[in-house]
């Protein structure tokens, strides 16, 4: 046998053993992270979507999201305002432990830097936001959390453009997506979170609510049915300290008339729309691109909201139009069979951020008070998942009470503590989903009333404690 032949076989060899090692290689070598995209609503209320089971509202995107992915039906926010929840949707904290809310000091730095958007980023992600921010941090915390960073917001909703003609703010946020997709590389995954400001109303034009005109004819022929604790009967039982509060004032600019909460309702839903249709066209923008297949997308609202519930506008109370929420997530990678799934699972805004990291394989900081929704995606529910929560209302305005307390998967206890003498509220939301009947005084709830003020004060004590005030000196708090 020739040396030459020898030769040969043994190139041959060491080209097949170098073959396998290769697939070996390629069988160990970690599969890519995801994509994610955080979209966030604000003042969407949870039943404002078609999947949600609103007949009247389009909204086929979200419900898209929802064929494709899990829809939480018990989402929640731990604190029913915009800028404290935004922190909380952040840092992974309950408002008693980060305490920024409107009118506070900023964001602490070491909350900042246990962040989600840091986090990513220190992992080597690309991070960006385009939207409404609506929280302080001190200064350069911005470029820690963010490559890409463009806070926008309304007033007004339509922004003059270079060539004289207006564009609707949400229509831009989806242009500075296209615009924050165009700059990532193929080998870096992202995070970008889309912070919408509808359909929050422009407070300060009577009109309140805006939209793009090409909606302008959608809902046109629909009557919006008006709740039935909007009754001047029910508003005669409410208590004395809500009916001169902030709330109060609102439904006079937007639903003290028959004809006014008509048109009203029409636009707040017609904002929802725009939303929607933002939302698809970042879809279809991530699958144009080849990234749909590893992008996870979660969808949630910052707060709850009053279509004239009780008598109210805007949100920032312990109810459930204040607290719910509409929560989707989406991961393209999901088995099959869990496509289209509707969880009952108690979810939270301070689960948002060890969620996201947990997507990433990152772990969460030790001081995160949320839980990761992973396990809840794949129908595997640990056993201690929580069966109740606790929410709070800290915000330093004389004409909006503060309130804290605990929903169960029954029960919904309040407490406004800074009443002389306090006053509690006690609901069955199975029995008495409208909240309509008070149980404080029953001797037959006596017991249940018990073990939640204990509940109560036994989880606002692991946040932090009772309240102590963080209004920053000489400046008045906002109307938000």
């Amino acid at each position: 046998m020739s040396r030459g032949f020898l030769t040969a076989i043994a190139l041959l060899m060491a080209a097949v053993g170098l073959a396998a090692n290769g697939a070996r290689a390629a069988q160990e070598k970690p599969a890519r992270r995801p994509n994610l995209v955080f979209i966030l609503s604000d003042d969407q209320r949870f039943d404002t979507m078609g999947c949600a089971g609103n007949r009247v509202i389009r909204t086929p995107n979200m419900d898209a999201l929802a064929r494709d992915g899990v829809r939480f039906k018990n989402a929640f926010v731990t604190t029913p305002i915009c800028a404290a929840s935004r922190a909380t949707l952040l840092t992974g904290l309950y408002e008693r432990t980060h305490r920024f809310t409107f009118s506070t000091p900023p964001i602490a730095n070491p909350f900042v830097d246990d962040s989600y958007p840091v986090r990513l980023r220190q992992a080597g992600y690309r991070t960006g936001f385009i939207g409404k921010f609506g929280v302080e941090t001190e200064k350069g915390a911005d470029t820690r959390m963010f490559d890409y960073f463009r806070p926008l917001n309304r007033t007004p909703y339509f922004k003059k453009q270079p060539d004289g003609s207006e564009r609707f703010l949400e229509d831009i946020v989806g242009d500075r997506a296209v615009e924050f997709l165009d700059g990532c590389k193929p080998d870096q995954p992202f995070n970008l979170s889309i912070s919408f400001n509808a359909p929050h109303a422009e407070d300060n034009d009577p009109k309140q609510y805006f939209w793009p005109t090409r909606f302008d004819a959608l809902y046109r022929d629909v009557t919006f049915p008006v709740p039935k604790t909007m009754s001047a009967e029910f508003w005669s039982k409410q208590p004395e300290f809500l009916k001169n509060t902030e709330s109060r004032v609102r439904y006079n600019w937007r639903f003290d008339e028959p004809r006014k909460y008509q048109e009203m309702v029409r636009g707040y839903y017609r904002m929802i729309t725009a939303v929607d249709d933002v939302m698809g066209r970042i879809r279809s923008e991530l699958e144009k691109r080849g990234l749909a297949d590893n992008t996870v997308i979660v969808f949630m609202a910052d707060n709850g909201y009053f279509l004239g519930e009780r008598g109210f506008a805007d949100k920032w109370y312990g109810y459930e139009y204040s607290l719910r929420v509409p929560m989707i997530v989406f991961d393209p990678r999901l088995e099959r069979a869990r496509r289209g799934k509707v969880t009952d699972a108690v979810a939270l805004n301070v689960d948002i951020a060890p969620t996201l990291l947990n997507l990433a394989g990152i772990p969460a900081p030790g001081r995160y008070q949320g839980y990761s929704l992973l396990p809840l995606l794949h129908g595997q529910a640990p056993a201690d998942w929580r069966k109740d929560f606790f929410f709070e209302h800290l915000f330093e305005r004389d004409n909006i009470p503060k309130s804290e307390g605990v929903r169960t998967e029954r029960w919904t206890y309040i407490r406004w503590f800074q009443q002389q003498p306090v006053v509690e509220e006690l609901y069955d939301h199975d029995a008495d989903f409208e909240e309509t009947r008070n149980l404080v005084s029953s001797s037959k709830h006596q017991e249940v009333l018990r073990a939640l003020r204990a509940r109560t004060d036994a989880l606002r004590d692991s946040y932090g404690g009772p309240f102590v005030p963080r209004t920053k000196p000489g400046k008045a708090a906002p109307a938000r």
